[in-house]
């Protein structure tokens, strides 16, 4: 069980209230793009009062159809709306039809005020033209209420959390008067409690007839929130079941065509001797930390929002400032404060945040591969555009990272191989000893998961030493041979990968 995610206190299925008419019927959608056939033939469809979950790996067909129901792309097909055949051509129709969409990459002002993004582009007015504010703040309100945000209406959408501004986008949808509400990946950066709220609000839609598309990678979510699932497979409908029908197994299979026990490779470790001994380590965010790392070991660690498992990893690598306690890399003693040492000495850090932290979005594949190493692929009078070349394609190669080009923008690559593209930018460097990796499958899909297991557990075969953050249940027990539990700044408890269940973790991380 993926420990960021809560089992609801109220369950959100209620079939009782889904209505059997569909509101949405997609019928024989084909899409394509140049060179791509992205939907083949495929049949949806969302009923009154429903949650139905749209899963599938990265290029599955999810984003097609979820633009192809917002108006986004043209298509060929039948669209009915209600059981009548409807033109969707462009967004607002879809909006005029009480068709919303929230996206993962949230849509607001962010200098405007809340009140201002809910009635963006329809401001109430009276005939002379003057705007009437006060009863766009009360209505405002009234919509912030329904969602269960307690927060001024004049408040500047920049000054929200992340949390706040999807439930101001949910209370948008709520003003279109909207039906239908197609959340994508509508929890990717929520907390457990926000994520409990979220459900909650979930379940007063569904009783209010709304229905709900729901795209999500995590599994438990589908499972606590959806009424039925339809998988999507390179772009071809895999087929449509009751969430109750199916198991974790079952689902997995349908989305990526193989069984669960293929998605975690880990074979036993070959260890060797200590590659990382840290004592005492201590920052503003982690206390006393104490811990060793031996050549080979995947070591995981776990911990509920805001345990300090980030800051650790910052701690390591020197970007936080140390005030107290010691690092040994190898047997030479990190100097403090200096994360540049540390990546000169071998070690690499894949961060929480790819989009933030991780990748350059404006720079190819190539360049974000080669950026730190390009002193080791120097000639007498520069950059070896041949040595990069190479040492890049044979990254690309040995990662599998599915790209047209090392020329290609990061950005248009899936998060997946985006992924792939930070860890090579580690493995291209000579003398690497230790690799931290924080969320190292966050927000990709459950083949693209595979494959990074896959690699993590061949570079430990090789010799690496990993420590690894994670808020998935599944893939620590799954992957490490040592868990660390941390709460509160520090570390609470260890376990053997014998010793290690969900139980026992879970109850150290609430210590």
């Amino acid at each position: 069980m993926d420990t960021s995610i809560p089992t609801p206190t109220t369950s959100v299925r209620n079939p009782a209230t889904v209505g059997d008419a569909p509101v949405i019927e997609l019928k024989k959608i084909h899409k394509k793009f140049p060179g791509v056939h992205a939907l083949k033939g495929v049949d949806f469809d969302l009923r009154r009062g429903e949650v139905h979950a749209l899963m599938g790996e990265n290029g599955a067909g999810k984003s097609t159809l979820i633009k192809v129901m917002a108006g986004v792309y043209d298509f060929d097909g039948e669209y009915l709306i209600n059981g009548e055949t409807a033109r969707i051509n462009k967004p607002l129709d879809a909006i005029q039809h009480g068709i919303s969409v929230i996206y993962q990459e949230l849509n607001l002002v962010q200098d405007l005020s809340i009140a201002e993004n809910i009635f963006f582009g329809r401001l109430l007015t009276t005939k002379t033209g003057r705007v009437l504010w006060s009863t766009i703040y009360e209505k405002t309100a009234e919509y912030l209420a329904d969602v269960g945000l307690k927060v001024d209406p004049r408040e500047k959408v920049r000054r929200l959390s992340v949390s706040s501004r999807q439930l101001v986008e949910i209370a948008k949808s709520l003003s279109l008067n909207a039906q239908v509400i197609i959340m994508d990946e509508p929890t990717s950066a929520l907390c457990p409690q926000e994520i409990e709220n979220l459900f909650r609000l979930i379940e007063r839609l569904k009783a209010r007839g709304v229905g709900i598309v729901y795209v999500s990678h995590k599994l438990d979510e589908v499972f606590a929130v959806a009424d039925r699932v339809t998988v999507f497979r390179d772009g071809e409908l895999v087929g449509t079941k009751p969430t109750k029908a199916l198991t974790t197994e079952s689902l997995i299979s349908m989305m990526v065509g193989r069984e669960l026990s293929a998605l975690l490779p880990k074979t036993a470790p070959v260890l060797g001797e200590n590659v990382l001994d840290v004592k005492g380590l201590t920052t503003e965010k982690v206390t006393r930390i104490s811990f060793q790392v031996r050549k080979g070991e995947i070591v995981g660690f776990a911990g509920l929002m805001g345990a300090g498992r980030t800051e650790l990893t910052r701690a390591l690598m020197g970007l936080d400032r140390r005030t107290a306690g010691s690092i040994m890399l190898d047997g030479t003693e990190l100097p403090p404060n200096d994360p540049v040492k540390a990546r000169d000495l071998g070690m690499g850090l894949v961060p929480e945040d790819r989009k933030l932290d991780g990748i350059f979005p404006d720079l190819s594949v190539k360049h974000n591969i080669s950026l730190i190493s390009l002193r080791e692929l120097r000639k007498r009078f520069g950059i070896s555009k041949t040595l990069e070349n190479e040492a890049v394609d044979d990254m690309i190669k040995r990662l599998s990272i599915r790209t047209p080009s090392s020329k290609q923008l990061i950005a248009k690559l899936s998060g997946g191989n985006q992924q792939k593209v930070i860890l090579a930018r580690w493995l291209i460097k000579k003398g690497m000893k230790l690799l931290i990796i924080d969320e190292p499958t966050r927000g990709i899909d459950v083949g693209a998961k595979a494959e990074i297991y896959k690699i993590m557990d061949k570079l430990a075969h090789e010799g690496m030493a990993i420590v690894m953050m994670s808020s998935e249940m599944p893939e620590l027990l799954g992957m490490c041979d040592r868990i660390y539990v941390m709460a509160g700044g520090g570390i609470t408890n260890e376990f053997k990968a014998s010793e290690a269940t969900q139980e026992t973790i879970l109850s150290s991380c609430i210590d």
